[in-house]
This record gives C-alpha cells, sequence and structure tokens, in this order.
C-alpha cells in the first residue's frame, strides 16, 4: 500500500512533510483536509480527532508530528538526500534546528495568525506585537547560526531545512526578515529556489486569500 498523507498544502506543517516526501521521490497520495472533501476530513478525524494535520498513513501504521514523520520517512523511504546523519552526535544540531524552527520562528509568527483570527483571545495588534518580538530574537540568532553555511547546518540539505522552509516563508509574511539580517534574507532565498520547496509553495499558490493577515505580493 502507498503511503497516504493527510493536509493541506497552505499548512506550513504539511509543506514541511510534502518537501520531504519530493526529496526522496516516494510515491504518496495526498488527501487534502478541505469542507468540500467531507470524506477526507472524516477519515482524518476518525485516525486522529486531536484535529492536527499532516497525518501519515502507511499501511497499518499512522503518525503525527512533522519531526517523527520525517524521523520515519528517512529510516523506511530513504532518498537520495539524507535528512537525517546516521552519526547520531551529527543528527543532534540537525533535530535542534529542526526544533528551533517549529518552536521559535513557525511557531512565533502563529501569534500573529491567531490574532488576526480572534484565535486564544488575542486581538491582531497583539499578536502582531508578539510575533515581531520573537521573530527579532530568532532572525538575530539565526543571522550569526548561518555564518558560512549554505543550508541550516553546513553544507548538506537535512531535515532542519525541511523545517526551514515554510517556517521563513510565512515568517516573512508576519515580519518581515529585515535589512539587518542578510545571511537569513539569502537563506531564505536558496531554500524557496530548491526545487521540492519551489513545488510546495506552487501548489499552495492557490490559497493565498486564505492568508488572514494578507498575502504579500511576493515570493
Amino acid at each position: 500500500m502507498s503511503l497516504i498523507l493527510y493536509g493541506h498544502p497552505f499548512s506550513s506543517y504539511t509543506q514541511k512533510v510534502l518537501i520531504t516526501l519530493y526529496e526522496s521521490g516516494t510515491p504518496f497520495e495526498f488527501r487534502m483536509i478541505a469542507a468540500d472533501l467531507p470524506d477526507n476530513v472524516a477519515e482524518w478525524l476518525r485516525r486522529w480527532p486531536l484535529r492536527k494535520f499532516p497525518l501519515l498513513v502507511d499501511g497499518e501504521l499512522q503518525l503525527v508530528e512533522t519531526s517523527i514523520i520525517i524521523e520515519y520517512l528517512a529510516l523506511t523511504h530513504p532518498g537520495p538526500v539524507r535528512l537525517v546523519p546516521q552519526d547520531p552526535l551529527l543528527a543532534l544540531p540537525v533535530r535542534f534546528l529542526d526544533r528551533f524552527f517549529d518552536l521559535h520562528v513557525m511557531n512565533a509568527a502563529q501569534y500573529a495568525v491567531d490574532g488576526a483570527l480572534g484565535i486564544n483571545a488575542v486581538t491582531e495588534d497583539e499578536g502582531r506585537k508578539v510575533a515581531a518580538e520573537k521573530l527579532e530574537r530568532a532572525y538575530g540568532w539565526l543571522e550569526g547560526e548561518l555564518e558560512g553555511r549554505e543550508w541550516a547546518t553546513g553544507a548538506d540539505f537535512t531535515m532542519a531545512d525541511c523545517a526551514a522552509a515554510p517556517s521563513l516563508f510565512y515568517a516573512d509574511w508576519v515580519h518581515r526578515i529585515g535589512e539587518a539580517y542578510p545571511l537569513l534574507r539569502a537563506y531564505r532565498t536558496r531554500l524557496l529556489a530548491r526545487p521540492s520547496v519551489a513545488r510546495a509553495v506552487d501548489e499552495a499558490r492557490p490559497f493565498r486569500p486564505l492568508f488572514p493577515l494578507g498575502a504579500p505580493d511576493r515570493d
């Protein structure tokens, strides 16, 4: 049975897994979660009532949480790009930066999105302010971390870059990566030029009107 991925193309975390699958060239079936696809929604909720996606199904096995999904794919469906180093010590910085992009970039940007949607009793102004403060700290740290590197942890594209691509893509929409961070801006540009990332971005393009803060006319 082929892999089945439940998610939405405009979802940053869905894109993180899509990039992984495109990097490996692994065949899979994509089942989009959308109101006009009620069968997909019902099956997704039956499998994972916590209402989070993406969800990966491989035969009798199902997995959630993007980093776990990517680790599983690296073990069971490896491709030409090794996204998680075999050496445990070399894998640690990859895992760390994977978490950094999820927790300190994507989740920071989410504050502004939640504010625009009126989620968690956060106003739009409050959400934007908190997001800007958190993202500025993250941008500043990343600017120093990326010196001398092509990708997140060095010369090789890894799981950390799969997390970085959608995180920085949307974070820059929420709070622009300023001129003070030339290395980070260049890294985001390299990410968007990578074929796996460009494909995920293009597939999400029709859904840009859904962005509650208003999608910029770029990227």
